[in-house]
């Protein structure tokens, strides 16, 4: 087996909190604990899980935007979390990240032109001409053209702006993208275009992603592997196939069971997800999820389940093996736009 791309171990953050007169720091969120995960080239790692389980700070601690308060991270055997600034620099080359919100992740004053302009100069790889050519390649790359280049980014879509967020991250030709909820914003058809377009420039360029996401049918379609978080803590990590065919975690199948299905007469989930998401304050002793889990028992309340695995998947669980059948029989499908986007991808490389 080849050294894996990305390698992360117990990676942590815990946000500060800080009051009275002088703000003196008195206490702390601990926003992620102790994830661990590898990557190898060309792989995609999907990372899901309710609003506020830690999903985008463990992107943005990975490409240290957020310092961790603890855990290491290589890249390609070299360590993120300890390099200088400078030495940071340098190593981002090979790292990039797409944000959620294409708009606002891009510089309303400056041209598609400087924008990709600017990683390219900052790493010194291309100027003048070349530097021009290589920004008509990217926008050509992404599906839009080198007439594009001089205008802002409120003279485009939300997707062309998503295409060009793209742009940007492959200018540098990265090894690693971070790709934080990129589709989440869109419309679902300009959602099937922008995951075709990731899928095809991994495909070409054998580059590993980091998908974090909320959407299950986009999740199921793109990733080779899932990880689900709950309360910051990965709670189970397994292929695809086997997360979505027989998920472990009692967490798992009830996220499984909440997402939406636009195919009538399924039924609703016989044992739907109870309460809320405990404050990350003062989590729950013992497994976080116990006060909602119905498979609860006195040991969940005490001790917390330490990742093992259970045929291909890594769960955090006391009661992994314990089969209890999704209510819907079934893991759910992708949704109706997603298949229709597939069947038309399918037609066009056929034509092709």
């Amino acid at each position: 087996m080849s050294a894996p791309l990305l390698k992360v171990e117990n990676l942590g953050k815990t946000f500060a909190i800080k009051g009275g007169f002088l703000g003196r720091a008195r206490g702390g969120v601990q926003a992620v604990a102790d994830v661990s995960f590898s990557l190898a080239a060309g792989e995609t790692l999907a990372i899901v899980g309710e609003s506020g389980c830690g999903k985008s700070t463990t992107g943005r601690a990975l490409m240290r935007l957020i310092e961790p308060s603890a855990g290491q991270v290589w890249l390609d055997g070299e360590e993120i979390t300890a390099l200088a600034p400078g030495a940071l620099q340098a190593a981002r080359r090979n790292m990039q990240m797409i944000f959620q919100d294409p708009f606002g992740s891009l510089n309303p004053r400056m041209t598609v032109r400087e924008t990709l302009m600017e990683p390219l100069a900052l790493h010194g790889l291309a100027r003048g001409e070349a530097a021009r050519a290589r920004i008509d390649e990217l926008l050509t790359t992404v599906g839009l053209g080198p007439h594009h280049a001089d205008r802002y980014p409120h003279e485009f879509s939300g997707g062309q702006r998503q295409r060009i967020c793209i742009a940007r991250a492959l200018a540098t030709r990265p090894r690693l993208i971070v790709c934080d909820e990129a589709v989440s914003a869109l419309d679902v058809s300009v959602q099937a275009q922008i995951v075709n377009l990731l899928q095809d420039l991994q495909a070409e360029h054998g580059m590993a992603y980091v998908f974090i996401s909320h959407d299950l049918s986009v999740v199921r379609h793109i990733s080779d592997r899932v990880a689900v978080m709950y309360l910051g803590r990965m709670v189970e990590e397994a292929p695809v196939d086997a997360l979505f065919a027989r998920p472990r975690h009692p967490y798992t199948r009830l996220l499984l069971e909440a997402a939406p299905r636009p195919v009538p007469g399924l039924r609703a989930a016989a044992a739907p997800m109870k309460g809320e998401t405990p404050s990350a304050l003062k989590p729950p002793p013992g497994c976080a999820f116990h006060p909602r889990c119905p498979l609860a028992t006195d040991r969940c309340r005490t001790e917390r389940p330490a990742p093992r695995l259970v045929g291909p998947t890594r769960v955090a669980c006391h009661h992994a093996e314990t089969e209890v059948p999704l209510a819907i029989g079934a893991a759910p499908p992708a949704s109706a736009a997603m298949a229709a986007r597939q069947r038309v991808l399918a037609t066009a490389r056929a034509g092709a």
